[in-house]
């Protein structure tokens, strides 16, 4: 099982491929496996083995189906990628580099320093010394001393670049595993939610804002944004390119020459879930205004409909009361301001009085 999914979804890339496809190309496997260990090793077809790992009980293959088709599509789970990438790691190396992961180390802890630090004088400080290591390299290449990385150094970092891009990748498939789960409780709720709208929005809404706010979701974000940006996409394929063509990289990772293209679409299919919560939300609204309207027309035909029935009967009162013809509203601008009482103070003279 493990060798068959590496084979289609790890090392191949797919991300998602249809059931017929997929079927064929698992025929092909049992075929070989049988004639190889004997007939009656693996008895059952291939069909039955995709439902099986399918099935809600195992959980190894994600069987649904895209919109617009009616046929299933499979994909790796993310606990499959986990227990392939622990498999392969299990396999002997013939070299092991250190000294990649140790400056990585080094790298990042100087980035969460220096991000976190609130000081002027020590982000200059810090600042300063790197301009000074700069110079100084600079003084060297002008002097003619060029330090090169040798053979060892470079299959060091290539190992843990390829180590680090098939990791990413890998972590995509649970990104998408936890939208999925969202988009699976939103369904749930709407199926059977009979209150009313606004609570259900604001309930789905928080739920969306913090996933989307939580650190997976900022890092996701982060990544999507940099890696759309032409630029870097031009020079990740020009590095590449050049990396490869190292004659310390004798044997290159095949995979690493359609990363991007892999990561751009792995990318695209998170958020391809992520707009299917929108898709949700608007299909619930629609259908809550439907059944309203549906329910508005019910009651009139009813009111119609007895109306008819009662014209001819003789003796039926049909005259109806209500309090006002209109709602009265009296909005707070409406109120007059305070305005002061003039007070009249009268006095008698002369039998006549005067007001001042």
């Amino acid at each position: 099982m493990l060798s068959f999914f590496n084979k289609v979804f790890v090392e191949q890339g797919a991300r998602s491929i249809a059931g017929a496809e997929l079927v064929e190309r698992l025929d092909d496997e049992l075929f070989a496996l049988n004639d190889r260990l004997g007939q009656g090793t693996f008895p059952k077809s291939a069909k039955a083995y995709l439902d099986d790992w399918s099935a809600p009980g195992n959980g190894w293959l994600r069987k649904y189906y895209p919109p617009d088709s009616d046929e299933p599509h499979y994909d790796a789970t993310a606990a499959v990628e986990k227990a392939i990438a622990w498999v392969r790691s299990l396999g002997e190396r013939s070299f092991v580099g250190t000294e990649s992961r140790l400056n990585t180390i080094f790298d990042l802890l100087r980035q969460m320093t220096f991000g976190t630090e609130t000081d002027p004088e020590a982000r200059l400080a810090e600042l300063t010394r790197r301009r000074h290591e700069i110079d100084r390299e600079v003084e060297r290449v002008e002097a003619g001393e060029v330090d090169v990385l040798d053979s060892a150094a470079l299959r060091d970092r290539y190992q843990q670049v390829t180590t680090t891009a098939h990791g990413l990748l890998a972590d995509f498939r649970e990104v998408e595993a936890n939208f999925r789960d969202l988009d699976r409780d939103l369904r749930s709720k709407i199926a059977a939610w009979d209150g009313a709208k606004g609570e259900l929005l604001d309930e789905v809404l928080g739920s969306r804002e913090s996933i989307a706010e939580s650190d997976q979701g900022r890092t996701f974000q982060a990544f999507y944004d940099f890696l759309l940006a032409p630029s870097r996409q031009d020079e990740l394929k020009t590095l590449l390119a050049e990396v490869e063509a190292m004659e310390a990289i004798d044997e290159p990772d095949p995979r690493m020459r359609r990363m991007p293209r892999d990561w751009l679409e792995a990318a695209e299919r998170t958020q391809a879930t992520v707009r299917q919560l929108s898709d949700q939300l608007r299909r619930f609204l629609d259908d809550h205004v439907r059944s309203e309207d549906r329910r508005v027309l019910e009651l009139v035909r009813a009111i119609e409909t007895q109306a008819l029935a009662l014209r001819d009967v003789p003796g039926v009162n049909l005259v109806a009361e209500i309090d006002a013809a209109a709602p009265a509203i009296a909005l707070p601008m409406e109120r007059p301001l305070y305005t002061p009482v003039v007070r009249v103070l009268r006095r008698h003279s002369t039998g006549r009085d005067s007001a001042h």
